[in-house]
């Protein structure tokens, strides 16, 4: 591999930490750069621990004799990421901030800094592969294609489900052959200071408040009645529609019945702000479903223009299940149908698609 100047995102956890070691010991001209997003400057989301992970980070470029960087993102961050989030939950939907973290902010205004200063690519600590298409001539555009990490358990291609194709091509994932343990292992070889840092949770500017905690310093509180679904019963009040989301059943507010079934949000009726909630089960209405649309398809590759059977990742953590992909006129929008009924398909998510373990692309639940 030919020698290049690449920049590594360097977040002060182990996984960029091996990224930027492998990068290292390959040869390549590394420079280490912290993105720098959110300080909680308002004080009101917790401990985000921004400033340990900065000395972890220059800690770690140290060991390793590379050049550090402090890049600041805040206002492309708030912009582009935390915006985007609350403006979701304002809708009644449940946005996901770190897929859009990583389409417009990592590897959109990031690389964009990165280009400008030079460098050839952009490297991070995700678990996913990058490969060249061995279909490309001389004369064509040479293309990448993206692939699950090879640890099933770190896997985080779900994540990358809205990159296209400039951007993997300008993106480097060192790690995605490695397990964690082996990844671990390196890390202690080389006596990072990072090799035995625990995993973060969540994205970092929420830190170590929940959600609603978050969500209460930016969004009114709009209450509004809890109804039950398929006879209309109202059974107590909530105290805004972006504190809950399709599928929960835990902080409702309203116990079981006497024979110990649970509530579960079922649906959210924007226009008297209602929270509909049904007992959790195959029966539920609209807690399961078989077909559903979404919106803002991307695609890595080429798009897909005609019906066709992919597989598809409904959330993060769960396995890829078969789906029968159904594109609309349009360019941006599609039907997606699935043999098997999905529980809790929350508006405003991401479904991925796969063929195999090869990301395709994804988009935005209707």
């Amino acid at each position: 591999m030919a020698r290049q100047r690449l920049l590594v995102a360097l977040s002060g956890g182990v996984d960029s930490s091996v990224a930027a070691l492998l990068l290292r010991d390959q040869g390549h001209e590394v420079v280490c750069a912290y993105m720098k997003n959110w300080i909680n400057e308002d004080n009101v989301a917790g401990n985000c621990p921004w400033m340990q992970d900065i000395e972890d980070a220059r800690a770690v470029a140290e060991r390793l004799g590379l050049e550090f960087r402090v890049v600041n993102l805040m206002r492309d961050y708030r912009r582009l990421v935390v915006d985007y989030l609350l403006d979701g939950y304002r809708r009644g939907l449940t946005p996901n901030p770190d897929v859009m973290c990583n389409s417009r902010v990592k590897f959109g205004v990031f690389a964009a800094y990165a280009r400008a200063e030079g460098f050839q690519g952009l490297a991070t600590g995700h678990y996913a592969q990058r490969v060249e298409s061995a279909q490309h001539s001389a004369l064509s555009v040479q293309q990448f294609h993206l692939l699950e990490g090879s640890d099933p358990n770190k896997d985080q291609s779900y994540f990358l489900a809205l990159l296209n194709q400039e951007q993997l091509a300008f993106a480097r994932f060192p790690i995605g052959h490695l397990r964690k343990p082996a990844l671990r292992a390196l890390a202690r070889e080389a006596r990072l200071p990072t090799a035995d840092k625990k995993d973060s949770q969540g994205i970092c500017f929420i830190g170590e408040v929940k959600m609603a905690d978050f969500l209460r310093a930016y969004v009114p509180e709009e209450p509004g009645p809890i109804v039950r679904a398929g006879d209309g019963r109202v059974l107590g009040r909530h105290r805004g529609l972006h504190y809950y989301t399709i599928g929960q059943r835990k902080g409702i507010g309203i116990p079981s019945n006497t024979d110990h079934e649970a509530y579960v949000v079922v649906g959210k009726r924007i226009a008297d702000h209602a929270l509909l909630v049904a007992f959790d089960g195959p029966q539920a209405p609209g807690l399961w479903t078989t077909e559903c649309r979404v919106h803002s398809l991307s695609f890595i590759n080429e798009p897909i223009t005609q019906p066709c059977r992919l597989e598809a990742r409904v959330r993060y953590r769960d396995p890829r299940v078969p789906v029968e992909f159904i594109p609309d006129a349009g360019p941006t929008s599609a039907t997606i149908k699935f043999p098997a009924p999905q529980r809790a398909l929350a508006p405003g998510q991401i479904l991925a698609l796969y063929d195999g373990p090869r990301l395709l692309g994804g988009a935005v639940f209707a």
